[in-house]
C-alpha cells in the first residue's frame, strides 16, 4: 500500500477541516450578528466542503484499489488444490480462452462432489459451474470497498436453502448452587426467517485476441470484472431492495418509532428528526441511545456521502465537532466517537427520506451466498467480443430488527 499517498492524503484533509471549522464558525458567528446568510462565507464553506468529499473519496479509493490489486488471484498452483479441482480449473479457464467445452461437465461434477455443492446440475440454465476457488475468489473481492458486505454477517451455502430460527424470547434463565434443584425455564418463542433470494447477472467482455495473449490473466481479469458487476448491482439491493426476485434491504421493511421490546419482530425503529429537512446533533446522540448497549461493539453510522455535508456541521453542546477526519491509514472516519461509512444506496437528506443508519449490522442484517456460479461463453452476439454471461444466486435479510435504528428527516 501506498502509505507515503495516503499520508499525504490525511494532511490535506486534516487542513482542510480545519478550515472549514474556521469558516463555519465565522459564518455562524456572522449569522447570529446578521441574522442573514453571509454570502461570501457560504461560498468558502461549500468550496472546502467539496474539497473535504474529493479527498475522502480519493483516500477510500486509493486504499480499496491497492487492496483489490493484493488479492487479485494470480492463479493458485495444482498442489494447493485436489486433483479433481486443480483439473476442473485448467479445464474452465481452456472454455473461457477458446471455447473448448469437452469433458469440461464431468470435471465440475467431480470437484463439486466432495463439497456438496449442488454445481454442475443445472444444465438447463447452460453453460458450466466457476471452479470453488474462482467463486469464493468473487466473493471476496466484491467484500472490498462495499459498505454492506463490509458490514452484514456473510454466510456461504451450497443448497438451495438457508433457515435461521431467531429467539424471540421466554427462555428462563437463573443461578443455582452445585447440589440445587434446576427449576424447568421457560418455553423459548421462536420465529424461523429465511433470506430474500435472487439471480444476479452480469456479462463482462473480452476480444478473443485479449484471451488469446499468453500474458494476458484471464482468471484475474474475469474474477475482477463479475466481482465489480455483480457489486454494483447487489449494494443498493442490500440496503433498499425490495424482496422481488432479488434480497430485500433494510430500509423496504417496516418502520416505527416505538421501542424495542414494544414492535412486532422484523419491524425496525426509527426516529423523526428534530429539525426540518436536516438533523442536528441531539438527533445523532438519540439515535445511538436507542441502540441496546450488547448491540453497540462494532456499531457504525451508514449515510450517502452527500449526507457528510450536514454532518459535518453538526456540534455538541460544548461546542465540539461530532463528526472527525480519518487520522489513520485504514481507519474511517468517525461520528461522535462511532466510524461512519458512506453507501451510495443510502437516500439523502431530504424530507421524509431515512437518511442516516446506525448500528451493529453484522448481528442486524445477512447475507446469503449460493456457490454455484454459472457462465455461458457467448462469441456471437457482440462480435469481435467474447462476452461471459454469469448469474449467481445471492440473497440478503434483517436478522435482528433491533440492531439497526434509523433517522427519519422531518418534512413539516
Amino acid at each position: 500500500m501506498d502509505l507515503e499517498k495516503i499520508k499525504a492524503l490525511i494532511g490535506e484533509q486534516g487542513k482542510a477541516f480545519n478550515a472549514f471549522k474556521e469558516a463555519n464558525d465565522k459564518k455562524l458567528a456572522e449569522i447570529e450578528k446578521t441574522s442573514g446568510e453571509a454570502g461570501e462565507l457560504k461560498g468558502q464553506m461549500e468550496k472546502i466542503n467539496s474539497e473535504l468529499d474529493k479527498l475522502e473519496e480519493m483516500k477510500a479509493e486509493i486504499e480499496r484499489v491497492e487492496k483489490v490489486a493484493n488479492r487479485i488471484p494470480g492463479g493458485a498452483t495444482s498442489t494447493e488444490l485436489d486433483k479433481a479441482k486443480a483439473e476442473h480449473k485448467e479445464a474452465f479457464l481452456g472454455f473461457v480462452r477458446k471455447g473448448t467445452e469437452a469433458g469440461l461437465s464431468e470435471l465440475e461434477i467431480k470437484a463439486a462432489a466432495g463439497d456438496n455443492l449442488n454445481v454442475g446440475t443445472n444444465d438447463s440454465d447452460g453453460g458450466y459451474a466457476v471452479p470453488e476457488e474462482l467463486d469464493r475468489n468473487i466473493i471476496k473481492l466484491m467484500s472490498e470497498g462495499y459498505a454492506m458486505r463490509q458490514l452484514a454477517n456473510v454466510i456461504t451455502v451450497g443448497g438451495s436453502e438457508y433457515k435461521k430460527l431467531v429467539n424471540l424470547g421466554g427462555a428462563a434463565s437463573g443461578w443455582v448452587g452445585e447440589t440445587d434443584e434446576r427449576t424447568s425455564t421457560g418455553v423459548p418463542q421462536l420465529a424461523q426467517i429465511t433470506p430474500f433470494m435472487g439471480e444476479i447477472y452480469a456479462n463482462p467482455q473480452a476480444t478473443q485476441r485479449m484471451l488469446d495473449d499468453v500474458f494476458f490473466n484471464a482468471e484475474a481479469w474475469l474474477t475482477a470484472e463479475l466481482a465489480e458487476q455483480f457489486a454494483e448491482e447487489e449494494g443498493s439491493a442490500f440496503v433498499s431492495g425490495n424482496g422481488t426476485k432479488k434480497p430485500k434491504g433494510f430500509l423496504a421493511y417496516t418502520t416505527a418509532t416505538t421501542a424495542d421490546g414494544t414492535r412486532d419482530f422484523g419491524v425496525l425503529q426509527h426516529r423523526v428528526s428534530t429539525a426540518i429537512g436536516s438533523m442536528k446533533a441531539d438527533d445523532i446522540i438519540d439515535l445511538e441511545l436507542d441502540l441496546k448497549e450488547k448491540h453497540l461493539a462494532g456499531a457504525v453510522f451508514l449515510c450517502k456521502r452527500s449526507a457528510l455535508r450536514t454532518i459535518r456541521k453538526l456540534k455538541d453542546g460544548s461546542g465540539n465537532y461530532l463528526w472527525q477526519p480519518s487520522l489513520q491509514a485504514g481507519q474511517p472516519q468517525t461520528l461522535n466517537g462511532y466510524s461512519v461509512i458512506t453507501d451510495a444506496g443510502m437516500p439523502a437528506v431530504e424530507a421524509d427520506a431515512l437518511a442516516l443508519a446506525f448500528g451493529n449490522f453484522k448481528k442486524g442484517y445477512t447475507i446469503v451466498d449460493r456457490m454455484g456460479t454459472r457462465i455461458l461463453r457467448d462469441p456471437y452476439t457482440n462480435k469481435p467480443y467474447v462476452g461471459f454471461y454469469t448469474t449467481k444466486r445471492v440473497g440478503g435479510m434483517v436478522a435482528d430488527s433491533e440492531a439497526i435504528k434509523l433517522l427519519k428527516i422531518k418534512a413539516s
